[in-house]
């Protein structure tokens, strides 16, 4: 039988990276499954989905509200930030009641870093606007610094290199988020395409559980793949990068994790930013 292609779409990052490792380098027996790794930011990633052209990709939790007729999410693979996530820095001090006026570059607008933001600018500032553009997310440390831009909104491992270049946090939205909800924030999720049908669904979910898990028990070997992708990052911090959001959480959501994302988008519905209620569906 003819191995069926699954093409899999992930950001060049080294937490995606150590999660697909065993799948990437043939470290498990994936059947009659032939899997294409296509390397993307997340952005991008999220507008792909939208017109269904991967069969399993890394989307935003804020693009899954808009995906729910084409993809399904696996109950693996998530990107949770624990009481921390998507940051708001700055060049110069700034508070939260001086981001209505402040110029802010952002990774993209259906990101749920963006999300979150408009969340917190609905506590803040009910009824400002957001002054943002849009910008590769890798660039916007460097034009905050330059001074192109008040402030930025940092996802991936800016949130760990920021102050190497001068900038100083504003907020924390998994901080935030934390204090308002007491959950996690659930950042980003794996999904797979609904017209594959739920046997082959269920068995590709299977094929990267596996792969997470096999990261996670050869950790040294799957941080040594994940290394190739860890921009401005040694060893160390890598390590320290791939454990905030390859865990307990990515094997499986758990209770609180599912909670965390009807949480999630049930507040954004409630603010009219997402404009229907969303029924979450797990495969796996």
């Amino acid at each position: 039988m003819p191995q069926q292609t699954i093409r899999v779409g992930h950001s060049p990052d080294p937490d995606d990276a150590f999660m697909f490792h065993a799948l990437a380098n043939d470290k498990i027996e994936t059947g009659n499954y032939r899997f294409i790794h296509e390397l993307q930011d997340i952005e991008t990633l999220n507008q792909r989905a939208l017109r269904g052209e991967l069969e399993v990709s890394a989307v935003s939790i804020h693009a899954y509200a808009s995906l729910q007729d084409k993809y399904a999410l696996l109950t693996s693979g998530s990107s949770m930030g624990d009481n921390y996530g998507p940051m708001i820095v700055s060049k110069k001090p700034l508070k939260l009641a001086d981001l209505p006026h402040a110029r802010i570059a952002v990774p993209g607008t259906m990101t749920t870093a963006f999300l979150t933001l408009r969340l917190l600018f609905n506590d803040i500032a009910p009824g400002a606007a957001i002054q943002y553009e849009v910008i590769p997310f890798d660039k916007i440390l460097d034009a905050v610094e330059a001074g192109q831009f008040d402030a930025g909104l940092i996802i991936h491992e800016g949130q760990l290199t920021f102050q190497n270049q001068g900038l100083q946090l504003v907020e924390d939205l998994g901080v935030w988020w934390m204090k308002k909800t007491g959950l996690p924030l659930p950042l980003g999720g794996n999904v797979v395409r609904k017209d594959l049908g739920p046997v082959v669904m269920k068995e590709v979910s299977d094929l990267i559980k596996q792969s997470i898990q096999y990261g996670l028990e050869h950790r040294k070997e799957a941080l040594g793949h994940a290394l190739h992708y860890a921009r401005d990052m040694g060893e160390d911090l890598a390590d320290r990068f791939v454990g905030m959001y390859v865990n307990d959480w990515t094997l499986d959501y758990g209770e609180r994790g599912r909670a965390a994302i009807c949480k999630l988008l049930d507040e954004a519905h409630a603010a009219g930013i997402i404009p229907n209620a969303i029924a979450v569906e797990f495969v796996g």
